[in-house]
């Protein structure tokens, strides 16, 4: 029977139908957090196989096929939280009562239109040039897993800010609880050691939470794990093209699935 947090943390991530938890209770939802990695598993091995469908053609499918996917899969949840988020950053000019009433606005300014739009676009050029490099099946699987991972380590370990989705998995607990997630993810990623580069925009999303707000929210999760997604994909790919012309490719490319 698949436990009730890895169902709750599926049901919130993704678009997936999934079975209707009996007897919820509101602590369910916020142990779920430890089942966000899983849930990214999830969403990648979609992504992944969209990905690859649309590379059997030509990469900018692999590009457009993977983006809609990435889109689709999560009903768009993060992207709304990096538009909140960048509206509210544009807009408050470091006003912080300024700033909490921007990020509750429901309206998309044209700070937020303009974040949405160099999101996915720099998703599918990187998606484009990653099926062009051949990149490995598996890295598309884990990416999301870690970029979820560092959403349930900025939730845990950073103070909730607002009332809302944050308040709702942050529950009193450390980030040490993840130790279970990070040990299985980074059993997994030993087939692909160059993931692991999802740790330098994870960790320096959590520093700018720190410094520059001082906490996080709900959009700022959804806002760091569109980033990291990116932000790692783009070192990926640099790595990849770094590595096209020398032997290093040929050791990284019999890693692919």
């Amino acid at each position: 029977m698949m436990p009730t947090g890895l169902i709750l943390a599926i049901t919130f991530l993704t678009r997936l139908p999934m079975p209707k938890v009996v007897n919820f209770e509101p602590a369910d939802m916020r142990k779920s957090v430890v089942w966000f990695p899983v849930a990214g598993v999830v969403v990648g091995c979609f992504v992944a196989l969209a990905w690859w469908l649309g590379g059997l053609v030509h990469p900018a499918l692999a590009g457009l096929f993977g983006v809609l996917m990435w889109v689709w899969i999560t009903g768009a949840l993060h992207l709304d939280g990096l538009s909140d988020l960048t509206d509210a950053l544009g807009a408050s000019h470091r006003n912080t009562e300024r700033f909490f009433s921007v990020l509750s606005d429901p309206h998309v300014g044209s700070f937020g239109v303009v974040a949405l739009v160099i999101q996915l676009l720099s998703k599918f050029v990187l998606l484009s040039l990653a099926a062009e490099y051949h990149m490995s099946l598996l890295l598309i699987v884990l990416l999301p897993a870690w970029a979820r991972l560092g959403a349930a380590w900025w939730s845990l370990s950073l103070p909730t800010l607002k009332s809302g989705l944050a308040q709702t998995f942050a529950w009193q607990g450390k980030a040490s609880q993840l130790w279970l997630s990070v040990s299985a993810l980074l059993v997994v990623s030993l087939w692909q050691p160059v993931i692991l580069c999802a740790i330098l925009p994870i960790a320096l999303w959590r520093i700018w939470l720190k410094q520059r707000l001082g906490g996080q929210t709900g959009d700022a999760l959804g806002a760091g794990i569109e980033l990291v997604e990116s932000g790692a994909l783009l070192l990926l790919v640099v790595l990849l093209a770094v590595l096209s012309d020398n032997a290093a490719t040929e050791w990284l490319g019999k890693f692919a699935l």
